[in-house]
């Protein structure tokens, strides 16, 4: 039996958690590829798939040896590809992700200069406000706000970004100008959270010594959409607090102004984060250079 033919096909019934549908995707019969599944299961001596009338889900075994599986495939795929000159020059599809509005300011910029100065190319660009796990999922390269948990991923460090508290000029005429973190009690806040959860704002004491002050605001307002929080704050309804880059547009041209700034917490990196490290493919090395030099040299994120 060609194991890594038969690994394809497990990754497929899994993929597809049929195997009619990974039959037809592989232009196969639906009896090839039970065959094949049970002579793997035979070979590696556990059951990977669990078989019902209407479904078909993996075991704990199954579920390990699927990641296993596309390890494999994709380093067969790399060796395949090398010997096609893919490591010389960049060509194929390219996947990435990136925080959504990181991503909509940021990133897809860079895609489009990218897309234009190598033409085989071809981009996929995920924007989400979670971390997707690229290893599982087949991306290529993410963009990471925070500090990186411990993992085999190979990362470089674009700049950093910090958590800053803005309103409108005319607000702060009106209402005042906090001058410390308690002074927030006073002021109509509204936050960006995708939770009922209490909101915790956490700011440096102007003595520093690492010390930190704990601020839970009583937010009126509560959303899950930085544009709409953001345009509400514009609008001089309230203050809100949100990453430095999501709001430097808007201090630039006089729309926000940041205050508490002398008690603004530590910075974040950003990273760009992949999982291939020195053995990248072309297509990843290129986009990595070009996004390097492009936002390292981004004042927005590069200030301090």
């Amino acid at each position: 039996m060609d194991r890594f033919n038969a690994m394809k096909v497990y990754v497929r019934v899994a993929e597809e958690q049929g195997f009619a549908a990974a039959a037809r995707a592989l232009n196969m019969s639906p009896a090839a590829v039970t065959r094949t599944i049970a002579q793997l299961e035979d070979i590696i001596g556990a059951r990977l798939l669990i078989r019902t009338t209407r479904t078909v889900t993996m075991t704990e075994a199954g579920t390990r040896y699927l990641a296993d599986c596309k390890r494999l495939l994709a380093d067969l795929h790399e060796v395949e590809a090398a010997a096609g000159g893919a490591y010389a020059r960049p060509s194929g599809m390219l996947s990435i992700t990136a925080p959504v509005q990181f991503g909509q300011m940021h990133v897809a910029p860079i895609v489009g200069r990218y897309l234009d100065q190598y033409p085989d190319m071809r981009a996929r660009l995920m924007l989400f406000d979670r971390i997707v796990n690229i290893v599982e999922e087949g991306i290529d390269l993410a963009v990471r706000i925070g500090h990186l948990a411990d993992s085999s991923l190979s990362a470089i460090r674009i700049g950093q970004v910090r958590q800053v508290v803005c309103g409108a000029p005319a607000y702060f005429d009106r209402v005042g100008v906090p001058e410390v973190p308690a002074d927030l009690a006073g002021h109509r806040i509204i936050a960006t959270t995708g939770s009922s959860a209490r909101l915790d704002w956490q700011f440096n004491t102007l003595s520093g010594a690492g010390r930190k002050i704990q601020v839970s605001p009583d937010a009126r307002w509560q959303t899950n959409s930085i544009e709409a929080a953001r345009k509400a704050v514009i609008d001089g309804w309230g203050i809100m607090r949100m990453l430095s880059y999501q709001a430097a547009p808007f201090i630039s041209d006089g729309s926000l102004q940041t205050v508490l700034d002398d008690h603004a917490p530590d910075p974040v990196p950003v990273h760009l984060v992949h999982p291939e490290g020195r053995h990248a493919p072309a297509k990843v090395r290129s986009f990595i250079d070009l996004a390097v030099e492009t936002l390292r040299s981004n004042p927005v994120l590069n200030s301090d």
